[in-house]
Protein backbone atom coordinates (compact mmCIF):
# COMPACT_ATOMS: atom_id res chain seq x y z
CA UNK A 1 0.00 0.00 0.00
CA UNK A 2 1.14 3.73 -0.74
CA UNK A 3 0.13 5.79 2.41
CA UNK A 4 0.41 9.66 1.75
CA UNK A 5 -0.31 11.28 5.32
CA UNK A 6 -0.22 15.05 6.11
CA UNK A 7 1.92 15.98 3.28
CA UNK A 8 3.69 19.49 2.98
CA UNK A 9 5.62 20.96 0.56
CA UNK A 10 6.85 23.61 -1.98
CA UNK A 11 9.33 25.32 -3.60
CA UNK A 12 11.55 28.49 -2.17
CA UNK A 13 10.00 28.56 1.11
CA UNK A 14 6.74 29.07 -0.32
CA UNK A 15 4.34 25.87 0.92
CA UNK A 16 2.70 24.43 -2.38
CA UNK A 17 0.86 21.31 -1.44
CA UNK A 18 -0.71 21.67 1.72
CA UNK A 19 -1.41 18.55 3.84
CA UNK A 20 -2.39 16.02 1.69
CA UNK A 21 -3.33 12.43 2.78
CA UNK A 22 -4.41 9.45 0.80
CA UNK A 23 -4.09 5.73 0.08
CA UNK A 24 -3.88 3.16 -2.68
CA UNK A 25 -3.93 -0.08 -2.36
CA UNK A 26 -2.12 -2.56 -4.28
CA UNK A 27 -3.67 -3.49 -7.51
CA UNK A 28 -4.91 -0.47 -8.21
CA UNK A 29 -4.57 3.05 -9.64
CA UNK A 30 -5.84 6.55 -8.17
CA UNK A 31 -6.19 10.11 -10.86
CA UNK A 32 -5.44 13.47 -9.29
CA UNK A 33 -7.35 15.91 -11.00
CA UNK A 34 -7.25 19.90 -10.97
CA UNK A 35 -6.50 23.38 -12.51
CA UNK A 36 -3.15 24.22 -13.35
CA UNK A 37 -1.01 25.35 -10.62
CA UNK A 38 -2.92 23.81 -7.60
CA UNK A 39 -0.15 21.33 -6.58
CA UNK A 40 -0.57 18.27 -8.39
CA UNK A 41 2.90 17.94 -10.07
CA UNK A 42 4.65 18.74 -7.05
CA UNK A 43 2.94 16.36 -5.45
CA UNK A 44 4.34 13.96 -7.18
CA UNK A 45 7.84 15.10 -6.59
CA UNK A 46 7.43 14.80 -3.29
CA UNK A 47 6.14 10.66 -3.47
CA UNK A 48 9.30 10.33 -5.82
CA UNK A 49 11.44 11.65 -2.84
CA UNK A 50 12.37 14.61 -5.51
CA UNK A 51 11.58 17.33 -3.31
CA UNK A 52 11.95 17.84 0.32
CA UNK A 53 8.41 17.36 2.48
CA UNK A 54 7.06 17.39 5.65
CA UNK A 55 4.56 14.14 6.64
CA UNK A 56 4.75 10.99 5.41
CA UNK A 57 4.93 8.36 2.42
CA UNK A 58 5.21 5.07 2.85
CA UNK A 59 5.09 2.19 0.73
CA UNK A 60 4.21 -0.85 2.26
CA UNK A 61 4.89 0.60 5.64
CA UNK A 62 8.78 2.16 4.90
CA UNK A 63 9.39 5.71 4.23
CA UNK A 64 10.12 6.61 0.69
CA UNK A 65 12.44 9.55 2.29
CA UNK A 66 14.60 6.61 4.59
CA UNK A 67 15.57 4.23 0.97
CA UNK A 68 18.62 4.84 -0.66
CA UNK A 69 18.21 6.23 -4.30
CA UNK A 70 19.04 2.65 -6.25
CA UNK A 71 16.56 0.62 -3.96
CA UNK A 72 14.14 4.09 -4.28
CA UNK A 73 14.37 3.59 -7.95
CA UNK A 74 13.53 -0.41 -7.18
CA UNK A 75 10.03 0.68 -5.57
CA UNK A 76 9.47 4.09 -7.40
CA UNK A 77 9.16 5.66 -11.46
CA UNK A 78 8.19 9.04 -12.33
CA UNK A 79 7.39 10.04 -15.37
CA UNK A 80 7.30 13.64 -16.25
CA UNK A 81 6.14 16.08 -18.59
CA UNK A 82 9.64 16.99 -19.40
CA UNK A 83 11.25 15.82 -22.83
CA UNK A 84 14.74 17.36 -22.92
CA UNK A 85 16.60 14.79 -25.32
CA UNK A 86 20.68 15.26 -23.84
CA UNK A 87 22.15 12.26 -25.77
CA UNK A 88 21.49 10.64 -29.33
CA UNK A 89 20.20 7.30 -27.69
CA UNK A 90 18.25 4.81 -29.48
CA UNK A 91 14.75 4.12 -28.32
CA UNK A 92 15.99 0.76 -27.22
CA UNK A 93 19.34 2.47 -25.04
CA UNK A 94 16.74 5.16 -23.79
CA UNK A 95 14.01 2.23 -22.51
CA UNK A 96 17.52 0.30 -21.16
CA UNK A 97 18.20 3.32 -18.44
CA UNK A 98 15.28 1.72 -16.82
CA UNK A 99 16.93 -1.44 -15.76
CA UNK A 100 20.35 0.06 -14.31
CA UNK A 101 18.83 0.12 -11.00
CA UNK A 102 18.58 -3.54 -11.14
CA UNK A 103 22.00 -4.28 -12.11
CA UNK A 104 24.28 -5.79 -9.58
CA UNK A 105 27.39 -3.46 -9.56
CA UNK A 106 28.94 -0.45 -11.66
CA UNK A 107 30.31 -2.45 -14.51
CA UNK A 108 27.11 -5.03 -14.45
CA UNK A 109 26.29 -5.34 -17.99
CA UNK A 110 22.23 -5.58 -19.19
CA UNK A 111 21.51 -9.63 -19.76
CA UNK A 112 19.29 -11.90 -21.34
CA UNK A 113 16.42 -11.12 -18.58
CA UNK A 114 16.84 -7.64 -18.86
CA UNK A 115 16.75 -7.93 -22.63
CA UNK A 116 13.25 -8.98 -22.53
CA UNK A 117 11.86 -6.80 -20.15
CA UNK A 118 13.28 -3.95 -21.86
CA UNK A 119 11.54 -5.33 -25.45
CA UNK A 120 8.46 -6.23 -23.75
CA UNK A 121 8.10 -2.82 -22.53
CA UNK A 122 8.80 -1.53 -26.16
CA UNK A 123 6.17 -3.77 -27.54
CA UNK A 124 3.47 -2.29 -25.16
CA UNK A 125 4.08 1.15 -26.18
CA UNK A 126 3.95 0.20 -29.53
CA UNK A 127 7.53 1.09 -30.63
CA UNK A 128 9.38 -1.68 -31.68
CA UNK A 129 9.50 -1.28 -34.87
CA UNK A 130 11.53 1.76 -34.53
CA UNK A 131 13.60 0.55 -31.32
CA UNK A 132 17.14 1.19 -33.11
CA UNK A 133 16.22 4.61 -34.31
CA UNK A 134 17.55 7.97 -32.53
CA UNK A 135 15.11 9.49 -29.87
CA UNK A 136 16.45 12.66 -31.27
CA UNK A 137 14.48 11.58 -34.62
CA UNK A 138 11.09 10.78 -32.81
CA UNK A 139 8.08 12.91 -32.69
CA UNK A 140 6.60 14.43 -29.28
CA UNK A 141 4.19 11.48 -28.76
CA UNK A 142 6.87 8.50 -30.04
CA UNK A 143 8.90 10.36 -26.98
CA UNK A 144 6.53 10.01 -24.73
CA UNK A 145 5.56 6.84 -25.26
CA UNK A 146 9.82 5.75 -25.06
CA UNK A 147 10.00 7.27 -21.44
CA UNK A 148 6.67 5.61 -20.73
CA UNK A 149 8.48 2.04 -21.84
CA UNK A 150 11.28 3.31 -19.81
CA UNK A 151 9.42 3.72 -16.38
CA UNK A 152 7.41 0.11 -17.11
CA UNK A 153 11.09 -1.46 -17.76
CA UNK A 154 12.25 -0.05 -14.27
CA UNK A 155 9.80 -2.30 -12.78
CA UNK A 156 8.84 -0.68 -9.71
CA UNK A 157 6.06 -1.00 -7.60
CA UNK A 158 4.78 2.06 -8.18
CA UNK A 159 5.04 4.42 -11.05
CA UNK A 160 4.15 8.19 -10.89
CA UNK A 161 2.67 9.72 -14.15
CA UNK A 162 2.34 13.25 -14.57
CA UNK A 163 0.28 13.72 -18.10
CA UNK A 164 1.37 10.24 -19.34
CA UNK A 165 -0.98 10.86 -22.58
CA UNK A 166 0.34 14.07 -23.38
CA UNK A 167 0.87 14.95 -27.33
CA UNK A 168 -0.54 10.97 -27.83
CA UNK A 169 -3.02 10.53 -30.28
CA UNK A 170 -7.12 9.14 -28.97
CA UNK A 171 -5.83 5.34 -30.05
CA UNK A 172 -3.01 5.65 -28.19
CA UNK A 173 -3.89 7.22 -24.70
CA UNK A 174 -6.82 4.74 -24.59
CA UNK A 175 -4.21 1.51 -25.23
CA UNK A 176 -1.73 3.33 -22.62
CA UNK A 177 -4.27 3.36 -20.10
CA UNK A 178 -5.68 0.08 -21.07
CA UNK A 179 -2.23 -1.12 -20.48
CA UNK A 180 -1.64 0.76 -17.29
CA UNK A 181 -4.53 -0.80 -15.58
CA UNK A 182 -3.32 -4.48 -17.32
CA UNK A 183 -0.42 -4.04 -15.53
CA UNK A 184 -1.25 -3.03 -12.27
CA UNK A 185 -4.00 -5.95 -12.13
CA UNK A 186 -1.45 -8.77 -13.18
CA UNK A 187 1.76 -7.53 -11.71
CA UNK A 188 -0.37 -5.94 -7.99
CA UNK A 189 1.53 -2.74 -8.69
CA UNK A 190 0.00 0.84 -8.12
CA UNK A 191 -0.22 3.95 -10.31
CA UNK A 192 -0.42 7.61 -9.51
CA UNK A 193 -1.67 9.41 -12.46
CA UNK A 194 -1.52 12.86 -12.67
CA UNK A 195 -4.74 13.35 -16.10
CA UNK A 196 -6.07 17.13 -17.44
CA UNK A 197 -8.59 14.67 -19.72
CA UNK A 198 -11.28 13.83 -16.94
CA UNK A 199 -13.24 11.81 -19.63
CA UNK A 200 -10.23 9.65 -19.39
CA UNK A 201 -10.23 9.77 -15.52
CA UNK A 202 -13.78 8.75 -15.90
CA UNK A 203 -12.91 5.66 -17.83
CA UNK A 204 -9.57 4.31 -16.44
CA UNK A 205 -9.37 6.14 -12.82
CA UNK A 206 -10.56 3.72 -10.11
CA UNK A 207 -10.00 5.96 -7.12
CA UNK A 208 -9.66 10.02 -7.85
CA UNK A 209 -8.43 13.06 -5.87
CA UNK A 210 -9.26 16.57 -7.15
CA UNK A 211 -7.09 19.21 -5.21
CA UNK A 212 -7.04 22.87 -5.73
CA UNK A 213 -4.64 25.49 -4.05
CA UNK A 214 -2.43 22.39 -2.95
CA UNK A 215 -5.55 20.76 -1.02
CA UNK A 216 -7.60 17.99 -1.69
CA UNK A 217 -10.80 19.15 -2.37
CA UNK A 218 -12.95 16.25 -2.76
CA UNK A 219 -12.23 12.31 -3.30
CA UNK A 220 -13.57 8.83 -3.67
CA UNK A 221 -14.60 7.00 -7.12
CA UNK A 222 -14.61 9.03 -10.42
CA UNK A 223 -18.25 9.18 -10.65
CA UNK A 224 -18.39 10.73 -7.36
CA UNK A 225 -15.79 13.26 -7.63
CA UNK A 226 -16.64 14.09 -10.86
CA UNK A 227 -20.32 15.07 -10.31
CA UNK A 228 -20.69 16.81 -7.80
CA UNK A 229 -21.08 21.01 -7.33
CA UNK A 230 -17.13 20.76 -6.21
CA UNK A 231 -16.25 20.20 -9.48
CA UNK A 232 -17.62 23.37 -10.63
CA UNK A 233 -16.09 25.08 -8.28
CA UNK A 234 -12.85 24.15 -8.45
CA UNK A 235 -12.53 24.70 -12.61
CA UNK A 236 -14.73 27.68 -12.41
CA UNK A 237 -16.89 26.55 -15.67
CA UNK A 238 -19.92 23.55 -15.74
CA UNK A 239 -17.58 20.96 -16.80
CA UNK A 240 -20.13 18.44 -16.34
CA UNK A 241 -22.66 20.38 -18.09
CA UNK A 242 -19.91 20.64 -21.20
CA UNK A 243 -19.72 16.96 -21.30
CA UNK A 244 -22.99 16.57 -21.53
CA UNK A 245 -23.37 19.04 -24.72
CA UNK A 246 -20.96 17.92 -26.57
CA UNK A 247 -22.05 13.83 -26.21
CA UNK A 248 -25.15 15.30 -27.55
CA UNK A 249 -23.51 16.36 -30.38
CA UNK A 250 -22.48 13.26 -31.17
CA UNK A 251 -25.53 11.87 -31.56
Amino acid sequence: MLEIKEVRCGYDNKEIVKGVSFSVERGNNLCIVGPNGCGKSTLLKSIANLLEYKGSVKLDSKEISKLNRKDLAKNVALMTQASNIYFPYTVYETVALGRYAHLKGVFSRINKEDDEIILKSIVNVGLIDIKDKLISELSGGQLQRVYLARAFAQDPDVILLDEPTNHLDLKCQIEILDYLNKWTKENNKIVVAVLHDLNLVQTFGEKVVMMNDGKIISSGTAKEVLSGEKLKEVYGVDVKGFMIDALERWK
